[in-house]
This record gives C-alpha cells, sequence and structure tokens, in this order.
C-alpha cells in the first residue's frame, strides 16, 4: 500500500472512531457526560502520572550558572537540587544536605550518603565545589550573571573581578566528599536560604570541556527528582522521574511534559479542551481579557494572589535620549499605573513606585511608605512636560529621538506597552515603537544594552530587600541599564556586612532613593499577582511567596 493510500486509510478509521464516541457519549444528559469524561480523563491521569504544562517561553538555557528568568528556573528545579530545599510554607528544609552546622561567619554541610547524579554517580561535595568556583571563575564564558550571588562567600567577588588569581582562597571547599565548608565574607542570616537557589546548585564535572552539555538531554546530567529526556527547540520540552534520586519514593509523577507556545490565548485554549493541567504564571501567561470571564467558568481553577514580584521598565541610561535624569523622570511620570491597572492588566495589582514590594520581610512602613506623594513623586502630566523641555535643553535637543520599547513575545507586554506608549504620546508627545523580541534575544540584548527602554520583571531569589537591591550594583550580572554610582555599591556593602537589621534596611532604603528617586534608572509600574489555573485532579502546585513554581511534588488524583 503506497503512503497516499495509507494516510487515507487512517483519516477514514479516524473519523469513524470519533463517529462511534460522539454517539456512545449522547446517552445521559450533558452534565452526567461532561462529569463522566472528566472522571476519564483524571483517572487516566492519575494512573500514568504525567503532567502536562506549557512554557510561554524557550528556557534560554538549562545550565544553572547561566539561568536568570522564571522559565529556566521552574525547568532546572524539576532536574537539580541544592544543598537545601524550600518547603511549601517557604521554610528551608535539608536537600542534598541533611544537616549542617553553623558557627558565626563557617558553615559546615553534611551531604546524604544517597545523593546521586542521573547517570548513578554520587553526589560530592566536590561537586558543589566546582560548580561555585564555575561561576565565579572569571574566564567562564558567557559570564554567569548571578555570579554577584556568591559573593557572600569570602573572597567570591575577588576571585571573581580577578583581585585574587587562586580559586583556593575562595571560602568553599569539600572537606571530604560528603563534608562541605563554606566561609563567608559577613555574617548572612538569609544564607540557607541562597543555598537552594539555582545558582548554588551543583553541576556534575563531566561539563568540564563540553560547553553545549545543558542542551542535549544525553549530557545534562542532573541530581535531582527529574531528568531531561526531550528537549526539542521551539516546540517542547520533557523530564521523566529520576530513579536515582535521593528521594525518589515520594515523587509521585512519572514525566513531565511541556509545550512550549508564547500565545496566551492558545495556552488558555489548550487547558479549556484538557491538554493542559495547569496555566498562567510564572512559566505561562492568561490574557488580560480573559480573567473576567474565567471568574466565572472556573472559579474554583482560577487563583490570583500577590506575590513578592515588580513589573517594571529600564532606560538605557547610556544612550540618548535616557542618558538624562530629567527626560527618565518626564516619561515615568507621564504614565499612570491604576489606569493601566483597572484598564489593562485587570489582576488586581497594585501600584508600584518602588523597587522592593510588600511581601518581604522587613518591608513596611520603616522601609517605604507606599505613596507616590511622598515616596518617588506623584504621577504629574504637566511637571513631566516641564521635564522632558528641561532634559531636551539639557541634552542639546530639540525634541526626542525615535524611540523604541522592547518587551518578549507575550500578548500581556504588548497590551501594557501600548497602553503606556500612548500615554507617553498624549502627554510627551513622543513617538514610540513597540517591539516583541524572542525571549533569549530579549535578554541578550538587554544585557548589551542594545535597546533604549526594555520591559522587565523580578521577583524575590530570598526573603530579603536585598535580593532587589544588589541587582543594581555596578558589578552585578542583572544591571542591564548601565547605570553605576560608587555610592549606591557603597550602600550595598554597608548592608552586607552589617547584623542590625535596621541599619540593613536604613541602607537599602538610601540606595533604592539613589536608584529611582535621584536618578530614575527604572520606571515601576505594579506589584505582581500570580495568575493561575489548575484542574482540580492536580494536588500539591506551589507558587512560594516569590512567585516561584515548584511542581516536583505533584500528585495527580482519581477523580
Amino acid at each position: 500500500m503506497n503512503r497516499k493510500k495509507l494516510l487515507v486509510l487512517v483519516t477514514l478509521l479516524l473519523a469513524l472512531s470519533t463517529v462511534l464516541a460522539a454517539c456512545g457519549q449522547n446517552n445521559g444528559n450533558a452534565g452526567s457526560t461532561n462529569q463522566g469524561n472528566a472522571g476519564t480523563q483524571s483517572d487516566k491521569l492519575a494512573a500514568d502520572q504525567t503532567f502536562h504544562i506549557n512554557l510561554a517561553s524557550e528556557p534560554p538555557t538549562l545550565d544553572p550558572a547561566q539561568s536568570q528568568d522564571n522559565v529556566s528556573s521552574a525547568v532546572l528545579r524539576t532536574l537539580f537540587e541544592g544543598l537545601t530545599l524550600k518547603d511549601k510554607d517557604g521554610n528551608i528544609v535539608p536537600g542534598v544536605a541533611e544537616k549542617w552546622e553553623q558557627k558565626g561567619k563557617e558553615y559546615t554541610f553534611h551531604l546524604r550518603s544517597d545523593a546521586k547524579w542521573s547517570n548513578g554517580d554520587p553526589v560530592t561535595a566536590k561537586d558543589f565545589e566546582f560548580a561555585w568556583k564555575r561561576v565565579l571563575d572569571p574566564a567562564t564564558v558567557p559570564a554567569p550573571p548571578y555570579a554577584y550571588q556568591l559573593y557572600y562567600i569570602k573572597n567570591a567577588q575577588a576571585y571573581n573581578e580577578k583581585k585574587i588569581t587562586d580559586a583556593s582562597q575562595v571560602g568553599v571547599k569539600a572537606v571530604d566528599d560528603k563534608t562541605l565548608k563554606v566561609t563567608l565574607e559577613n555574617e548572612t542570616p538569609y544564607f540557607l536560604g541562597l543555598t537552594s537557589f539555582t545558582t548554588y546548585y551543583p553541576v556534575h564535572q563531566s561539563v568540564k570541556n563540553n560547553p553545549k552539555w545543558a542542551a542535549d538531554p544525553s549530557t545534562l546530567i542532573s541530581n535531582g527528582p527529574f531528568k531531561l529526556t526531550t528537549w526539542t527547540t521551539g516546540q517542547a520540552l520533557e523530564v521523566e522521574k529520576s530513579d536515582k534520586y535521593w528521594d525518589a519514593k515520594n515523587i509521585t509523577l512519572n514525566k513531565i511534559t511541556a509545550s512550549i507556545v508564547d500565545q496566551a490565548a492558545t495556552e488558555v485554549s489548550s487547558y479549556k479542551s484538557g491538554q493542559l493541567d495547569l496555566a498562567g504564571q510564572p512559566i505561562g501567561e492568561i490574557p488580560t481579557d480573559q480573567i473576567a470571564s474565567l471568574k466565572s467558568e472556573v472559579p474554583n481553577e482560577l487563583t490570583i494572589k500577590g506575590i513578592a514580584s515588580t513589573y517594571y521598565y529600564l532606560f538605557n541610561t547610556t544612550t540618548k535620549p535616557f542618558d538624562n535624569v530629567k527626560i527618565r523622570q518626564a516619561f515615568t511620570k507621564a504614565i499612570n499605573r491604576q489606569a493601566l491597572i483597572d484598564n489593562v492588566t485587570l489582576a488586581n495589582q497594585l501600584p508600584a513606585f518602588g523597587l522592593v514590594p510588600p511581601g518581604i520581610k522587613g518591608v513596611d512602613k520603616a522601609y517605604r511608605e507606599e505613596n507616590p506623594d511622598t515616596v518617588y513623586g506623584k504621577e504629574d502630566a504637566n511637571e513631566a512636560k516641564t521635564l522632558l523641555t528641561e532634559g531636551l535643553k539639557e541634552s542639546g535637543l530639540t525634541k526626542l529621538p525615535k524611540i523604541t520599547l522592547i518587551y518578549n513575545t507575550n500578548d500581556n507586554h504588548k497590551k501594557l506597552a501600548l497602553a503606556i506608549v500612548d500615554m507617553w504620546k498624549q502627554t510627551l508627545g513622543a513617538e514610540v515603537t513597540v517591539q516583541n523580541q524572542e525571549w533569549g534575544v530579549f535578554l541578550q540584548n538587554r544585557r548589551n544594552l542594545n535597546y533604549q527602554v526594555a520591559r522587565a520583571g523580578f521577583g524575590a531569589d530570598y526573603d530579603d530587600p536585598m535580593t532587589f537591591i544588589d541587582m543594581f550594583t555596578s558589578t552585578s550580572g542583572n544591571n542591564d541599564t548601565g547605570f553605576k554610582n560608587a555610592e549606591y555599591d557603597k550602600l550595598v556593602k554597608e548592608a552586607y556586612s552589617s547584623n542590625d537589621n535596621k541599619a540593613r534596611n536604613a541602607a537599602m532604603k538610601k540606595a533604592e532613593d539613589i536608584l529611582i528617586k535621584d536618578n530614575q534608572v527604572i520606571l515601576p509600574i505594579y506589584y505582581y499577582t500570580n495568575i493561575q489555573l489548575v484542574k482540580p485532579y492536580v494536588k500539591d502546585v506551589i507558587v512560594d511567596y516569590a512567585g516561584q513554581l515548584d511542581i516536583t511534588r505533584v500528585k495527580l488524583m482519581e477523580h
């Protein structure tokens, strides 16, 4: 039988089976039919324990040293495990390290004897030492954006900045295969939380001579609950349960499959049709114009909750016209945040006038009262026009040049960008073009300062204001603005070295004043809410205080 005839026959058989199935489903009322379908679907899922999700963008990397985004980190949490973990309440619990002792600035971690890599090799303290020093090694290419997150470790910054060349002086040492000793520059109350973060994950030492190891399932050796089995660029990614994981007996899922579709409407449609078990942030999107209908259609499946995460725009402070602070302030004052939330984002977000969101430990009225009149200047169209006129004069410009606002491909980002651009046009007469870019390309352009204004968002990596503040030091790999300020760096260093929480908060507050009030390096827009759809048979999805997703302990229950 030739290929054409075979395809025709298969098509006819499929059509016939569909008709017969439809006839069988008409033997009861509509309500009982739908209930029966739901039960059959959840029973099947419970039997094979395959969890279906969508990624709204391609993970730019699955190398823990290079990760800096929610999509990559959500996948990495299935593949790798650090010394510690966060439980569903955000508490730090043992991970690869079954116990530890602290004495001042020194930590001694004792690794589990049954911790193994997905290829069966034991996970050792040397793997952690290797991974952390790889992040800090100035020869690592590309330079890990989160290297500064390890600067709490003694001599880590000096080694990363080539002030010392001997890696053995960095305060992390494998005493033996199962004992890791870490010495910090200063006592850091949230250090244990950092050891659950992706940049602190171990990597298998086989990566040394293979720069493409993290893109190939055959060479990506991991130590977490799952292992990578399939990654088809732009289409799908799949992980399967690792029988080598030390806590495999408590991992219920056999497989997690992830489509890669950047259309929010398609994601919701796939969820409604049963192709996805979860939809929405932080790895996907729900169209803002569907939120109201979803509240009435599936009220028990839709959740909207505030998280410690901030949505903002970055200004490239190294190029015209945004090398002038008054022009940056003009663009900031020309928007109306509440109008954007009420008419565009539609998910109960809070207007943001600062960088550090509510919900972070220590952030209360003593840190910053969230009031636009007293914090960083109220929104004011007339003042925006005045500042623009003054800024243009200082810059030697008679009018604004053409401006482009870039954002990563996403319907909701586009809607917000168009609304903000319209506000800028109405108030400032600014001609701004919006441009969407694929996630990896977008991040690279931001990193290379190849933009004028860019969309950004950041969720807490650990529960302290510093997770936001140290992003904008002159040495941070996440500072994509060109902003460098010696006083800012000094204040961050003061906060790093202090054990007095009141003094730390005061230093960080002053740094935030420099960043926003004095220099308007960023344009805060709103504090995120997490918007998510989860099927009733899905249990134990964790979205923490910062909006980070953990699906490693998910269970699919029978209907």
